[in-house]
């Protein structure tokens, strides 16, 4: 069973912006949270965010789930990035208050923002990227990875093998940049980790494999959270 608390967190600018955080009901000895970030069109109903959350719950990790300015009114694209930025420093206090370790990410843009804070900021133990963005679909050459290299903390990337945002070969690319970096591909999904029918697998079924994936990652000799 678990337990969800609805709040804000203040920003060093604009408006104030809603928040999720998933509990287990019972108690636990992991001294971790998860903050996370979904992608550009997506929010606090996010649904990878929340299975992940869910799932998160059942080994005693608690996640705070946020959404971005943008998402609040009728914006509709999302925020300047010194905005979104300060919005995941915002969230990594509020998490901070509650758990001494944090494993940041999100989503495609949730998960790019917290990789360019993980690379200057300090506080942050481990760092999941789920459908990088590494690039714009069909725009090879404009691959966001500039920052890459700073990234100090233990990285898993997950992604499917037919994200139009990056293939397998590039992303292994891009993660030879990042010293502690793995790189987990889910055969047949997309972007949205979406698979084809003919697959014989469903979305749920991605979502349960990228969920694992990390929990192993997690219980890996490298940083064993659980």
């Amino acid at each position: 069973m678990t337990k969800e608390a609805s709040l804000k967190l203040t920003l060093s600018e604009g408006p104030s912006v809603s928040a999720r955080w998933t509990e287990s009901h019972a108690g636990t000895d992991v001294q971790w949270a998860c903050v996370y970030a979904p992608g550009a069109g997506s929010n606090l109903d996010d649904p990878f965010g929340r299975f992940l959350a869910q799932e998160l719950a059942r080994v005693g990790i608690a996640t705070l789930h946020f959404q971005f300015p943008y998402m609040e009114g009728k914006r509709r694209g999302p925020d300047r990035p010194p905005v979104l930025e300060s919005t995941w420093r915002a969230a990594i206090a509020e998490a901070s208050q509650h758990q001494p370790h944090l494993l940041i990410g999100g989503r495609s843009m949730g998960g790019r923002i917290a990789s360019q804070v993980a690379a200057r900021e300090q506080g942050i133990d481990a760092l999941a990227l789920f459908a990088y963005p590494l690039h714009p679909p069909g725009r090879s050459e404009a691959t966001r990875v500039a920052h890459l290299p700073s990234i100090a903390v233990p990285t898993l990337f997950c992604s499917g093998t037919r994200d139009a945002f990056g293939t397998p070969a590039e992303l292994a690319a891009a993660i030879s940049l990042v010293p502690t970096a793995q790189l987990h591909l889910m055969d047949g999904a997309d972007h949205g980790f979406a698979v084809l029918k003919s697959s014989g697998r469903t979305r749920t079924e991605v979502y349960a494999e990228a969920v694992q994936a990390t929990l192993d990652w997690l219980n890996s000799g490298s940083i064993s959270a659980i």
